[in-house]
């Protein structure tokens, strides 16, 4: 036998479904950007359960977290006209949920466009050793110009880096050859300072031995031993003047004599 259900049965079991269906979850990272009846709630909702009355309200959940957005490569011509690809990573995250719906559509794919053309424009304004050598000044640059743009989207660009410069094969081949001449140039010239020391420090040791000529003869003297100590089977070794002269002045001869 069928027994009639209660019509305030049923609705209260329709009204619990619709509670029970209302209920959303947030995570820490999240927050809720609510429109009710097409306006907006004054404070974003979350994180844990919140109350979403659908079809009176609309909910839309933003990401708190910083994003790594990769910057396609892109075709730079820098200010001494040479054609490079450059690619960059950027890293924002969204610190107003709020304008960051409301103030632009699509915030992602903004930030991104917005990235490209800002790396054209930087990176066009400086000359290729620059982009080579200064690229912490460049990425700097680039941060402070995405943040002050992005700003007033509730959108915070932390920081920029130029990932990778692609330089064109014949421009590779002239940076070689300008770095080999330059380490060319560097080794002539630590050479040369070489040379130059050396030769004044020849300059003293003739100094010493003309003062001292006694000196020439021990200096022959530990040459001669130097080489025996390598066991050579044949020593040529050439006999100074000076070393007869005073051989001639030891025996009691006059040296000036034999002139």
């Amino acid at each position: 036998m069928d027994f009639p259900v209660p019509p305030f049965l049923i609705v209260v079991a329709l009204l619990a479904l619709y509670v029970i269906g209302s209920i959303k979850i947030l995570a820490e990272y999240e927050r809720g950007v609510i429109f009710r009846l097409g306006k907006l709630l004054p404070q974003p909702k979350g994180p844990g359960v919140i109350l979403v009355f659908v079809p009176i309200d609309r909910i839309v959940r933003v990401s708190l977290r910083t994003v790594a957005l990769e910057v396609p490569p892109q075709d730079v011509i820098t200010r001494d006209n040479v054609s490079v690809k450059v690619s960059a990573v950027l890293y924002y995250r969204v610190i107003d949920p709020r304008r960051a719906i409301v103030e632009v559509e699509q915030y992602q794919y903004a930030t991104s466009q917005l990235a490209q053309t800002t790396l054209r424009s930087v990176l066009g304004q400086a000359q290729l050793d620059d982009l080579l050598a200064e690229r912490d000044r460049l990425n700097q640059q680039l941060q402070q110009i995405l943040d002050q743009h992005a700003e007033p989207w509730g959108i915070k660009v932390s920081a920029v880096e130029v990932k990778h410069v692609d330089l064109p094969a014949d421009m590779q081949r002239s940076m070689a050859r300008q770095a080999e001449a330059e380490r060319e140039k560097r080794a002539k010239i630590i050479h040369a300072e070489g040379e130059l020391e050396a030769s004044a420090k020849l300059a003293q040791a003739a100094n010493v031995i003309a003062s001292q000529p006694l000196s020439i003869t021990l200096r022959y003297l530990q040459t001669l031993t130097e080489i025996a100590a390598e066991k050579n089977s044949t020593i040529i070794f050439p006999l100074p003047i000076e070393l007869l002269g005073l051989l001639k002045s030891a025996v009691g001869g006059d040296p000036r004599s034999e002139q």
